[in-house]
């Protein structure tokens, strides 16, 4: 088996009911679900003119290959109503793969570990919340360090707080 880490993000109509759907998704079409991290609201990165995000980091066993589940998280976002019109825009859903073991990938529609991870506290902070002591293994850095150095200054708060 492998351990894939994957971040969720929505700011488009009930995040939490969709977050649920996309866990039962991977459940049933990618693997088991061994950790999630809290709910975290989130201001928009990079298109600042839209409502701000809910995001989650979740932790798969899963038997795809990083690219199989590539393929099976584009299906599952295209089920939940995503829709790519604008970069960086508002959706229904997102599902970005950080993590995949401790492997680095990179092919055309695939790079991994994520390369923006390390800059957005949107994306560290849940990640230092259940795998703080994880090294990325391109920065050969732990999450927690790789939060203490991020200079990204936008307000990201755990829900309910």
């Amino acid at each position: 088996m492998n351990v894939a880490t994957l971040l969720l993000g929505c700011n488009i109509g009930n995040c939490e009911s969709t977050f649920v759907e996309t866990l039962q998704m991977f459940e049933k079409n990618c693997g088991r679900l061994l950790n999630k991290s809290s709910l975290y609201k989130t201001a928009p990165w990079g298109y600042a003119e839209q409502n701000d995000f809910l995001n989650q980091v979740v932790i798969l066993d899963t038997e795809l290959t990083p690219v199989e589940l590539l393929s099976k998280t584009c299906e599952i976002e295209f089920e939940l109503g995503r829709l790519r019109a604008i970069a960086n825009g508002p959706r229904t859903i997102d599902i970005d793969i950080l993590f995949y073991n401790d492997l680095e990938v990179i092919t055309n529609d695939l790079i991994i570990p994520h390369p923006r991870l390390h800059l957005r506290k949107f994306t560290l902070i849940p990640l230092n919340e259940i795998i703080p002591d994880y090294t990325h293994p391109a920065l050969n850095k732990t999450i927690a360090q790789l939060l203490d150095e991020c200079e990204d200054n936008l307000n990201v708060y755990k829900k309910g707080n």
